[in-house]
């Protein structure tokens, strides 16, 4: 038998001691079968721009302020209707069966026990919106959608969605075509679970199935007429994810997107593309405050957190660290994982002399190609 049809995900749940996320990769790699993590850590290509999104984050460097009068940094904030205890959300990734047995239930109880915070969930789940609610426990979840051709079809996934109490969309623009996978393309990797929510389009369940032939059944003519369409028929706010330059931000809000949503896909989409963190300063001055922006892509550290604030997101999007978490402990390792980036981000703030958020957005970075 394959890997794929004897896949065995970690089941452990326990608390874990976060050192450092990319420990946790490393660690990560150690329990989840190597189909699955290699889908999870990899990008296309060579990597070059998975790597970029790392080295990135060292062309700005943050000041250390002194006299600056603060304790207790706060890390509250607000998006849309949302108050959040901190800056950060979950971003939307498929499979989390990959890394842990509970699936997306399990990133949802972590959330849940976390609190304050906002999951965005994947059409490409594991898992049933019903068995995430039960994870969610009431809080706040924002659903990310992969167009079907069939229009019709999409009304049905919006409306579950909202039904569901989902408070914004999120439409994924940068993958109508799955990047370069070599990893993936070396395993041979396919799906080893079905995904509930998109196999009414699916010739198949997505079981056993690989990302290039799902993505070959969802629609790859994404337009900004698709923006208008799913912000006037689920009355929701629309943000519009994969954005990497200043045109595309406002050809978006100019087709009615209510957030711009900064990613490069973590370096999983086009290979030679700038880190994601190069491009934002300039998309934030062309978004100009009109919307807000969340940014994903290569979040490690507080550091890192910090800066992307710095240069014009007002959200921050976590990925792979969370997962990595979910594979080592289940919903104690997610937990886990989110008290590490508000205690890492505390401790930046104060070390920068940065009270609150607002401080933060308004923070000096340094040129360090001086």
């Amino acid at each position: 038998m394959t890997e794929q049809q004897t896949y065995n995900a970690p089941t452990i749940e326990q608390e874990i001691d976060v050192i450092s996320t990319y420990r946790l990769e490393e660690a990560a790699s150690k329990v989840v079968p190597k189909g699955g993590f290699d889908y999870i850590s990899g990008g296309s290509g060579k990597e070059f721009t998975l790597q970029r999104n790392d080295e990135a984050w060292l062309s700005k460097g943050i000041l250390p302020r002194v006299l600056a009068d603060v304790e207790n940094p706060d890390t509250s904030t607000k998006i849309f209707e949302h108050d959040l205890k901190v800056p950060f959300i979950m971003a939307p990734i498929a499979a989390h069966g990959l890394a842990h047995a509970t699936k997306e239930a399990g990133t949802a109880k972590g959330i849940s026990e976390f609190g304050g915070t906002i999951m965005s969930i994947s059409a490409y789940s594991g898992a049933t919106f019903e068995e995430i609610d039960a994870g969610l426990n009431g809080n706040p979840r924002w659903f990310q959608i992969y167009m079907s051709k069939d229009e019709e079809m999409n009304k049905n996934i919006l409306d579950e969605a909202k039904a569901d109490g989902a408070t914004a969309i999120i439409l994924t623009a940068d993958a109508t075509l799955s990047g370069n996978r070599e990893r993936d393309l070396e395993n041979k990797f396919v799906y080893p679970f079905g995904m509930p929510i998109v196999s009414r389009y699916l010739t198949g369940s997505g079981e056993n199935m690989s990302l290039n032939n799902i993505y070959a059944q969802s629609k790859q003519k994404i337009e900004p007429a698709d923006v208008k369409f799913i912000a006037e028929y689920s009355g929701l706010p629309v943000f519009v994810k994969g954005v990497q330059t200043p045109e595309d931000a406002v050809l978006a809000i100019g087709a009615g997107a209510a957030g711009i949503w900064v990613s490069n896909h973590g370096g999983r989409q086009l290979d030679n593309a700038p880190g994601s963190f190069e491009v934002l300063a300039e998309i934030s001055e062309a978004v100009a405050g009109r919307v807000p922006i969340v940014f994903d892509s290569g979040v490690r550290r507080g550091e890192h957190i910090f800066k992307a604030l710095a240069s014009g997101a007002d959200i921050i999007a976590l990925g792979r660290p969370v997962l990595f978490g979910l594979a080592l402990g289940g919903w104690k390792g997610v937990k886990s994982v989110l008290e590490y980036f508000e205690t890492d981000l505390k401790r930046v703030m104060q070390l920068a002399g940065t009270q609150t958020i607002e401080d933060v957005k308004h923070a000096r970075l340094y040129d360090m190609k001086k």
